[in-house]
């Protein structure tokens, strides 16, 4: 069946994670922290999706705010930075601003223009994907933004993705699922969506048991990959 809806993960796909370490480091007085941020970023995106993991396989559900705290705390202690205060509450306000890739507002359009339904699917709350979409002025193409937080447990659960067809009327098959994370992308196929992983880095695919429809650099080619 034709593409109807794309569906859109938020942190890292959408929105750039590495910005608020980024941003931090490029003001006055954090020379220090200049010389680690990289590593921080790195870090603090990888114990925050592990968090997320580990939390839905013990059953131990919390708020995505609470797991990115949890990771950050974790990436200032591995880099020595754990006792600076100062530096943790900046990057955590940071977090609520974070960027949106430069591509995303004219891809967005490309789809609305072409009639498409568009929404966010993340493990993000509400409240944070609200502020996100504020911060990049992006609220008036998306139809939806959809927060784990209505069904108590993290991607890659199924019943996350449940929510897209429960939202739009669609069936899987109707859907363009499209995330900067492999084993999104990858879980999101064997669910039954098109999927599209935005592979800013060039990893490896991921050895899980469905693949990616389609591998991408970044999000310019997804309203050709949706028919639009």
């Amino acid at each position: 069946m034709p593409i109807t809806t794309c569906v859109f993960d938020a942190y890292g796909t959408l929105f750039d994670v590495a910005a608020a370490a980024r941003n931090a480091a490029a003001e006055p007085g954090r020379e220090v922290f200049a010389r680690h941020w990289p590593a921080i970023a790195e870090k603090w995106r990888l114990k925050q999706l592990q968090y997320t993991w580990l939390r839905a396989v013990m059953g131990e559900h919390t708020g995505f705010w609470q797991v990115t705290q949890d990771g950050l705390d974790w990436a200032m202690d591995s880099e020595g930075l754990g006792d600076d205060r100062d530096l943790r509450e900046r990057l955590l306000q940071l977090y609520w601003e974070l960027e949106a890739y430069p591509e995303v507002p004219a891809m967005l359009h490309a789809l609305k223009d072409a009639g498409m339904n568009t929404a966010i699917l993340s493990n993000g709350s509400p409240d944070m994907l609200d502020g996100a979409v504020t911060s990049a002025g992006i609220g008036d193409v998306l139809d939806d933004v959809l927060s784990v937080e209505s069904v108590g447990i993290f991607k890659p659960a199924r019943v996350v993705y449940d929510l897209v067809g429960a939202r739009f009327g669609c069936a899987p098959d109707e859907v363009l699922f499209v995330s900067s994370n492999g084993w999104d992308a990858s879980a999101a196929a064997g669910y039954g969506f098109t999927t599209a992983w935005v592979n800013r880095a060039g990893d490896p695919v991921d050895r899980l048991p469905a693949r990616p429809t389609s591998i991408l650099h970044d999000l310019t080619g997804i309203p050709a990959l949706a028919g639009s």
